[in-house]
Parts: C-alpha cells; sequence; structure tokens
C-alpha cells in the first residue's frame, strides 16, 4: 500500500481529504475535454476556503478556458519565460508543443495585492485546496510558476488585472492523458522540539 511505503502506518482509516492528497499528481499532458462550469466553481470555492493572515482573503482568480486563448497565452508567457530559465522539470522551453499549460483546457490564474506580506503564503494554501477539491472531482492539475510571466506578455491587459496586484501562479485543469507515479519522498527531515 502506497501510504505505508510513507511511513505511515498507524494509519487505519483513510478519509476523502487524505485519500486525494495521495492521489494528487502533477499532471503535464490533457485530453481536450472542457471542465463543467459547476465543477470549475466549486473548484474555486474550495480555494476560498483557505485559511489567510487575518483572514485579508487576498486572492482573486482569473479564469480561462477559451481553447485558442489558452494556446495563445502559453505561447507568449513561454516567449517571456525563455529569457530567464527552463523547466526543471527537463521540458526545455523551446520545445514546439504546448510547453506552459500543457494542452490543458482551463488554467486559473491567481492574483494577490503587491504590499501584503503573507500574500505567497496564503495563495499558496489557497492553490492547494484548489488542486485537492480537482482531485475529489476527478480532475487532475498543475501548479504553474511560469504562469507569473503573463505580466510579461503582449495578451497581459486583456486579462484587467489592476496594477496594484501581481500574478503569484497559474494552476492548469483537466482530465490527464496520462498519470505519473508518485515520486519518493524525503523520510528524515522530521524533527521533535522538545
Amino acid at each position: 500500500m502506497r501510504i505505508l511505503s510513507l511511513g505511515l502506518k498507524n494509519l487505519t482509516a483513510m478519509t476523502e481529504t487524505i485519500t486525494s492528497i495521495y492521489k494528487r499528481r502533477s499532471v503535464r499532458k490533457y485530453k481536450p475535454a472542457t471542465i463543467a462550469t459547476t465543477y470549475i466553481e466549486e473548484i474555486i470555492a474550495a480555494g476560498k476556503m483557505a485559511p489567510s493572515a487575518i483572514n485579508a482573503q487576498p486572492w482573486k482568480f482569473y479564469v480561462m478556458n477559451d481553447q485558442t486563448l489558452i494556446t495563445k497565452m502559453s505561447e507568449e508567457i513561454a516567449a517571456a519565460a525563455e529569457q530567464h530559465a527552463y523547466l526543471s522539470h527537463g521540458v526545455h522551453l523551446s520545445q514546439p508543443a504546448d510547453r506552459i499549460f500543457f494542452g490543458s483546457p482551463l488554467v486559473i490564474f491567481i492574483s494577490a495585492p503587491k504590499t501584503n506580506e503573507w500574500s505567497r503564503l496564503d495563495v499558496g494554501m489557497c492553490a492547494q485546496n484548489m488542486m485537492l477539491a480537482a482531485t475529489s472531482l476527478g480532475l487532475d492539475s498543475c501548479p504553474i510558476g511560469f504562469g507569473k510571466f503573463v505580466e510579461r506578455t503582449k495578451s497581459y491587459s486583456i486579462m484587467n488585472v489592476p496594477s496594484s496586484e501581481e500574478i503569484i501562479i497559474a494552476i492548469v485543469f483537466g482530465y490527464g492523458d496520462h498519470a505519473p507515479q508518485m515520486e519518493s519522498r524525503l523520510m528524515n527531515n522530521v524533527f521533535y522540539v522538545k
């Protein structure tokens, strides 16, 4: 059993939440099937349930589910990001396929105020809630750090993001067209402080 391989031998029951945590993978290839609006709304609602510093709820969601626009944004983001780095998981930005959004039918950008020092942590928790909600709905997802480069694209203005905000992350959602295996986890990084 996968759980036991992580050393959680005392876990007697797999709750739905724990099951979603262990099932979630970063999927980088998607089928073209669209996602129902009700699913999109449920995913965002789950994100809104994340904790945030002094309950500021700093996040805003910019939803793209038009495949033509997603493809265009992917190309523009890749061009903007190409000057800075390559994807650490082995997909180089110069490859011809959709190397940012992986052919997903849904991209959600999450922004937060530039002046909120806790917003990156808050948005991280929000994003995790969204990805776990997607897993529980039978969808796959992948956080896209390169999504922040959307701010350097020609088409960024169509999103109407206020200048007081910044894009923190993008997340892609869809029905995965491959099933990544779980990567190994570090086991020597827990320290009890007495």
